[in-house]
């Protein structure tokens, strides 16, 4: 609901350079990354996922209440960090929920289902936000955005309310027998992991480097004419077709294979990203369109590869460090986006976005993820 709206709200109301989003943004997925790591581990060591989940969906309710407020850009980043560190909080531990709830071959079904389930709360979300705009038709910007932050802080309240209806499953546990009898160190959680895994961690991570914020294409958008009102519509596009697609990429890669649809998806992001550089104000809602398909292809499917690599026992510790690599390499390229916005020029983080992920799609031919489906652990 107001993600579409805090690039326009930071650039254009507080009057914060391009960097201090890239910088606010790399620091938010930072904080995913690491919390998402340390509750993948904790969860797997205890067993019990459910606690997380329900922190990680109350937490953002004080994380949007901050930037409903926020004076300056230093306090949306801390509000936004409150907030990204609920995210990481839950990530981990709800989806080793979603994976251990179906048999493996059936595992990209249900990341794409849960993705396709995701984006249209967040489709929702975004309308929401719009009808808001369009019924505040005030002149003071300002006072809009605050109000759509201030409602989206008390409807997260649902979203906390929602989580005490979920359990830990009574088999949660079981699988600690499997952990051997070893003081619980970070170190010890990651043996066990395999080479299969690290070398596809590694991978995603090559073109992690390739992937700023969505926050960029947002402001893109500002930036080639549409109003605050059309940026929020460009985006609900783009959740509109994310949402679609998803159930159909995870169905795909449990047939075909995980790194055939995420290179598939890699592809589509090189050439929207390069369209990005020379777009124009009609041209862009195509290139948001297509860009949930993009999403659609990866997000998910991304997930079942990690989780086909590890042991049953390791799930939650294997998603946790690929939350945690992805946000770290995300941090440099939205810190290195914001710079070059700034001090090269506005198409500069695109033509960049776009060559990083010819190279990672070139990793995956080179490396032959191509030829074979991902093993799937059962054990």
């Amino acid at each position: 609901m107001i993600y579409p709206l805090i690039p326009l709200f930071l650039v254009g109301v507080l009057g914060a350079p391009t960097l201090a989003l890239g910088l606010i943004e790399g620091v938010a997925q930072a904080i995913v990354s690491l919390m998402s790591a340390i509750s993948g581990t904790i969860s797997d060591r205890s067993g019990k996922r459910v606690a997380f989940v329900r922190w990680g969906y109350g937490l953002p309710i004080l994380g949007k209440a901050l930037i409903s407020i926020a004076g300056s850009w230093q306090f949306v980043l801390v509000g936004r960090t409150i907030d990204r560190f609920g995210k990481g909080l839950r990530g981990s531990p709800r989806d080793v929920l979603i994976a251990d709830a179906v048999p493996p071959n059936r595992r990209g079904e249900a990341f794409g289902f849960h993705r396709m389930m995701d984006t249209a709360g967040a489709l929702v979300g975004v309308l929401i936000a719009a009808g808001c705009l369009w019924l505040l038709q005030l002149e003071n910007l300002e006072t809009v955005y605050r109000t759509i932050f201030a409602i989206s802080a008390v409807l997260a309240f649902c979203s906390l309310a929602v989580s005490f209806f979920v359990v830990d499953p009574q088999s949660s546990s079981a699988s600690l027998e499997e952990e051997p009898a070893q003081k619980p160190t970070f170190r010890v959680a990651i043996q066990g992991l395999g080479r299969e895994y690290w070398v596809t961690l590694s991978i995603l991570s090559v073109f992690a480097f390739a992937n700023s914020s969505d926050a960029f294409l947002l402001l893109r958008a500002a930036d080639v004419g549409l109003s605050a009102l059309q940026v929020v519509l460009i985006y609900a596009l783009y959740n509109l077709s994310y949402s679609m697609c998803s159930f159909s990429a995870g169905k795909l890669s449990d047939r075909h294979g995980r790194w055939k649809i995420i290179s598939l998806g890699w592809l589509i992001y090189a050439v929207i990203y390069a369209g990005m550089a020379v777009t124009n104000s009609y041209f862009i809602w195509i290139l948001f369109g297509v860009y949930g398909l993009y999403m659609a292809l990866t997000e998910g499917v991304s997930k079942a590869l990690i989780v086909d690599c590890v042991p049953a026992h390791k799930k939650g510790t294997a998603i946790g460090i690929l939350y945690m690599a992805l946000g770290l390499s995300a941090l440099s390229s939205n810190i290195i986006a914001g710079y070059l916005w700034d001090s090269v020029g506005k198409s500069a983080p695109f033509w960049v976005g776009s060559l990083s992920a010819v190279v990672a799609i070139l990793t995956v031919l080179f490396s032959g993820r191509l030829t074979s489906k991902a093993t799937i652990q059962i054990a």
